[in-house]
């Protein structure tokens, strides 16, 4: 049984420091051009090499997405975009497009190949084409159940690594290539530059087709007839483990620092305590609660037991128990330097998630700004104080509060 590496997301350096921070084994992250996430900061050829440098320093591979369908008059730009990420240092190109690997293959042949996800590999034959023209791991497609991933495993060669996103926000579309953007804002969701319709609030409207029945749900809300749910393979290491995925894959690069920190631990954690404990394994409780305390939709296991997930049409938000109200900078005893995120007060119960991951529970005593003075709440965003509480807080940990 091979230990699945942990896959996590970085949209900017904040975000990479905390996947290496919290336990990914690798991250993916993107240049700035050819990435599906160009709403992200993203990395630029000096950013990139510092983040590389990083990350090697801490034994944490790179990948470089490379993914998005390049139009003819972009590919001029690759050659030289793929040898500076070579020259950079990362591990990995997460690439969509033949052609593009092909190129890949001459401009930059000490950089692995992963084939994204985009390409939509459902079967054998594909993965052992891929492999044959030199991936060295493949991105299977989302709508592939376990038993179908495991039937895949066993028809490819064991060299050929499989990776699989296990949580983040799902795509209503067949491995993500999706047109209404497109359509309706002119943003191409193959380049990067999705803006989300799907998520949008719909009327459903036919005048020619006549004593046909649309069932359509609604609410005083409006109807959100697209709007998935989000993955959470938490509960189900075992069954991941066991289908023969070599990669956990952590959706999400642009999102927050926080929610890069919070879900790569909770699947570090799960991880490792499965391969302590495989035998007689049991998720711990607390790990499941740490997906709760992010901004989520609801969850759901996606494609991986049959069936589909099905959509959340009630509403077009989010899921919000627990806000970031602070970051611990450094810490002295029961005193902690932070800085303010969210507004909180003195006497609250605070939840408190350290750098080894293992959250805890403190109170407020005291909060003191930068002039000395005692106060007792922290209403500025980013603002500098000092908080005593009933518990030490270790420097680089996140701040929590459940919401009332």
């Amino acid at each position: 049984m091979t230990k699945p590496e942990i896959l996590s997301p970085a949209g900017d350096f904040e975000c990479l420091n905390s996947a290496v921070k919290f336990g990914a084994d690798a991250v993916f992250l993107a240049g700035k051009n050819f990435g599906m996430r160009t709403a992200s900061a993203n990395f630029d050829n000096e950013s990139l090499k510092k983040a590389c440098d990083f990350a090697h320093e801490n034994n944490v591979k790179v990948h470089l997405a490379c993914n998005t369908l390049p139009r003819v008059y972009e590919t001029d730009e690759l050659p030289e975009f793929l040898k500076s990420a070579q020259d950079a240092g990362v591990d990995a190109f997460i690439i969509a497009d033949v052609g593009v690997m092909e190129l890949a293959k001459k401009c930059a042949p000490n950089v692995a190949l992963h084939v994204s996800t985009q390409a939509g590999v459902t079967n054998h034959l594909t993965a052992n084409t891929l492999y044959n023209m030199g991936a060295s791991r493949v991105v299977l497609a989302r709508e592939l159940s376990l038993d179908e991933i495991a039937a895949l495993r066993a028809k490819t060669p064991k060299e050929l690594e499989i990776e699989t996103f296990v949580h983040g926000a799902m795509c209503v579309s067949f491995s993500g290539r999706c047109l209404i953007s497109s359509y309706m804002t002119g943003r191409d969701a193959n380049r990067g530059d999705c803006a989300q319709p799907c998520r949008w609030k719909y009327h459903l409207f036919e005048e020619n087709r006549e004593g046909q029945y649309f069932p359509v749900e609604e609410n005083e809300q409006g109807t959100f007839l697209y709007n998935s749910r989000d993955l959470c393979m938490i509960e189900h290491i075992p069954e991941l483990v066991k289908a023969g995925i070599s990669s956990f894959k952590i959706e999400g690069r642009a999102k927050s620092s926080y929610y890069t920190a919070v879900i790569t631990n909770a699947y570090r954690h799960a991880v490792d305590e499965y391969m302590k404990n495989h035998g007689d394994f049991k998720l711990p409780r607390w790990i499941f609660e740490e997906t709760e305390k992010i901004s989520h939709r609801e969850y759901n296991t996606g494609f991986y037991f049959g069936g589909e997930p099905g959509q959340v049409i009630g509403n077009g938000g989010y899921i919000r128990n627990y806000d970031v109200v602070a970051f611990c900078g450094k810490s002295n005893g029961n005193t902690a330097e932070i800085t303010q995120r969210n507004k909180f007060s003195v006497g609250d119960t605070l939840d408190i998630l350290p750098p080894d991951g293992i959250p805890f529970n403190t109170k407020c005593l005291e909060l003191e700004n930068i002039y000395g003075e005692k106060v007792s709440s922290a209403p500025h965003a980013m603002e500098k104080l000092n908080m005593i509480c009933t518990k030490t807080i270790p420097a680089e940990s996140f701040i929590r509060r459940k919401r009332d």
